[in-house]
């Protein structure tokens, strides 16, 4: 009896060790983890204000209406080569990698206020679906009421693949929201969602993803040939009136 009162002592001990062991583990890796999105955070921070700071040099080179096309949003704008793309005409890229509807309208006066461009091209919201409704209509009547002689191109999401790829129901839920407010306010409004699909897989090409939520080179052209036709529209339009 003692033996086995031993034994059962022995097994409780072991299976408390590995608990506290665990729980060990556990809190060292919630640690960690809180590390590594406070490193995170500060180095998003710090590219944010690197690139707020980037805007407000290069917007002294450029006088009021100068500039045709802005493209604002976050990291799918700031990796678009709009240079390259849009060629004809003078364009900048106002995109920040990480950014958010809040973080977009925070910047608006540095991103395109200061240069008052013809044309403004917004892709935001990948970085916080849940919430981006929250100030969406916001940026649309701050964009048209700063900017009155300005045209405003909404685009909605894209479609995504890989761990992306999860969001896509909420991405296209999203985009019928979006749709909807861009006609409300009288703004063209470019499917950039549809285009980048694959049917079958209803995931983005993998051939048009770098990882599943940024684009390639051939993702670009995707969204060049979609976009570019109502800004040649709008634009010609403006120098005809």
């Amino acid at each position: 009896m003692r033996n086995k009162t031993k034994i059962i002592v022995i097994v409780a001990s072991v299976i408390a060790i590995a608990l506290i062991a665990a729980l060990v583990v556990a809190i060292a890796n919630q640690i960690d983890e809180k590390h590594r999105q406070e490193e995170l955070t500060q180095l998003f921070y710090e590219h944010y204000n690197n690139r707020i700071n980037l805007f407000i040099d290069e917007n002294k080179n450029y006088s009021a209406g100068e500039v045709d096309i802005a493209f604002i949003g976050d990291s799918l704008t700031e990796g678009y080569d709009v240079s390259s793309y849009y060629q004809e005409y003078k364009v900048v890229n106002r995109g920040i990698g990480g950014d958010t509807t809040h973080g977009l309208l925070a910047r608006l006066d540095e991103s395109i206020y200061q240069i008052s461009p013809k044309v403004v091209v917004m892709l935001i919201g990948a970085n916080n679906f849940q919430t981006m409704f929250e100030n969406y209509e916001e940026l649309i009547i701050s964009i048209k009421q700063n900017l009155p002689d300005s045209y405003l191109v909404i685009c909605s999401l894209t479609s995504m693949g890989k761990e992306w790829g999860r969001n896509n129901h909420l991405a296209a839920f999203n985009n019928v929201k979006i749709k909807s407010l861009a006609q409300k306010h009288e703004c063209p409004f470019v499917d950039l969602y549809t285009p980048l699909l694959n049917m079958e897989t209803n995931e983005i090409f993998e051939h048009y993803t770098t990882d599943g939520g940024h684009l390639t080179a051939d993702g670009y052209k995707v969204l060049t040939e979609n976009i570019k036709p109502v800004v040649d529209g709008l634009l010609n339009k403006n120098s005809t009136d």
